[in-house]
């Protein structure tokens, strides 16, 4: 394996950070993220309902598309931080170029499906009329070129394990703004250029990707301790494609499951009516800002993990996570306090459609209960597998999921005519059990022999600047 070994010395992994100081560009960078697809919402339902309904569709299939292509970068993550943790940077820049190399075998994959199957894809979801033609417009675009995201996934979840959050923050900021500039000129034809509705949005996202594609290559070989050449994305090294595979695969595969569980409530959904499943999409946009605290506490605590498993120090990793997780609970009751106080005018913010309202601003009232539960289990899973124990939250969440939440959903939904709040309840319900499990799979302590790293430092070594 070809590296040069030029070592950064401003990289933060001579520095301690906190947790916070670990967080908030990630949580930043999240609300970013978000706020591309709210973005697009607000826009497209500009165009028509059918329109928002359809690219909402189309993106959650893209979302299991971008699941697979996590197989790959959450893997590496883990790997790279336990190696770091245990002070090898060569090793992590080894997993670094095998994790960019496998990304783009696998994104162009994803393409090629999405430019010959994507309309397939839809309809098998029940996807009909001006919907389905909205939604094949949007996933052959975006999903044709999916292994941009491949790729961005892959080094933001590098730099990001190397301690630079705030730098990835910096560069979403710059694609939303790339991609709101995008929608403005593309969609409703400004400066010349013709008004391209759905499929002008779907441009705009891809080109936004394309350009910071080239800035997080650039980022990358910035901060990096020991810097990958070229010729080493042509030669794989089995023994960390392993690692990576071991740690991404049972990762990838619980998240697939939830959002295949996601896609099969999007089915039944579609019997409810068309403003049934437009409310389901405004209210999944605002639900994301709730427990989007959650999940940015959830990623820098999983790095700060794989940090102290690498360092062989498990009884600060035990601590870390039940501390993480009394924060975030506190955070996600206030933000869906909020959210509950003020639903009526976050739905009207997307639609005039009384009955859309009514139906997002029900469900709405019932997020209390499916987002304490899904705070837990996004912090106490993502630490699971920081550790190495990435199995057994995959083997929990096909009992709950699939053998609990996708037959309650149908009778509380559809047997019981409880239409979206059905789905809600069924939610909620995964979340909770899961929750609970993970809650006592972590107090075992049975993840501390799933380490990834073989350790030849010496004992006594100090923890690892990353973490505090």
């Amino acid at each position: 394996m070809a590296v040069d070994t030029a070592v950064n010395n401003g990289s933060p992994s001579h520095e301690k950070v906190s947790l916070f100081k670990l967080t908030w560009p990630i949580f930043l960078e999240l609300f970013l993220f978000m706020l591309m697809g709210t973005v697009d919402t607000f826009m497209i339902s500009s165009v028509s309902d059918d329109a928002v309904s359809g690219v909402g569709a189309a993106n959650q299939i893209i979302q299991v598309a971008i699941l697979v292509l996590s197989v790959v970068g959450n893997g590496a993550a883990i790997v790279i931080s336990q190696y770091l943790g245990s002070r090898k940077p060569l090793e992590a820049a080894e997993v670094t170029a095998s994790s960019i190399a496998l990304s783009l075998g696998l994104g162009v994959l994803l393409s090629l499906i999405f430019l010959v199957f994507g309309g397939t894809l839809l309809s098998v979801l029940n996807i009909q009329g001006e919907i389905l033609t909205y939604g094949r417009v949007y996933i052959s675009i975006v999903g044709g070129f999916i292994f941009f995201q491949a790729l961005i996934n892959a080094l933001a979840a590098t730099i990001r394990t190397h301690g630079f959050t705030k730098q990835t923050m910096l560069l979403s900021l710059l694609m939303n703004i790339l991609h709101v500039i995008g929608n403005y000129v593309l969609i409703f034809g400004h400066f010349g250029f013709p008004a391209l509705g759905v499929e002008g949005a779907a441009i705009s996202t891809v080109l936004s990707r394309l350009i910071c594609l080239f800035l997080f290559f650039l980022l990358m070989y910035r901060i990096m301790e020991v810097r990958i050449k070229w010729t080493s994305y042509f030669s794989l090294n089995k023994t960390y494609v392993m690692k990576i595979l071991k740690i991404g695969i049972p990762s990838a595969f619980e998240s697939i499951t939830y959002q295949a569980c996601q896609l099969i409530f999007t089915l039944y959904i579609t019997y409810l009516g068309a403003e049934a499943l437009a409310a389901r999409q405004y209210a999944l946009n605002i639900s994301s800002y709730i427990y989007l605290f959650s999940m940015a506490v959830a990623m820098g605590t999983s790095i700060i993990v794989g940090h102290l498993v690498g360092a062989r120090l498990p009884q600060e990793a035990y601590k870390r996570v039940f501390q993480s997780v009394k924060w975030a609970l506190l955070a996600t009751v206030v933000i869906d306090a909020l959210a509950i106080i003020f639903r009526i005018p976050l739905f009207s913010l997307f639609t005039d459609n009384e009955n859309i309202i009514l139906m997002g601003a029900q469900v709405m009232l019932l997020s209390f209960f499916l987002e304490t539960g899904r705070t837990t289990n996004l912090i106490i899973i993502n630490s699971l597998r920081a550790s190495g124990d990435a199995k057994f939250p995959v083997y929990m969440g096909l009992i709950s999921m699939v053998c609990m939440s996708l037959p309650l959903a149908y009778v509380l939904a559809i047997q019981l005519q409880l239409g979206l709040a059905g789905v809600w309840l069924a939610n909620a319900a995964d979340e909770w059990l899961r929750a609970i499990i993970m809650y006592f799979r972590w107090r075992s302590r049975a993840w501390e022999k799933h380490g990834l790293v073989e350790h030849d430092p010496p004992e006594g070594e100090a923890a690892p600047a990353i973490v505090r």
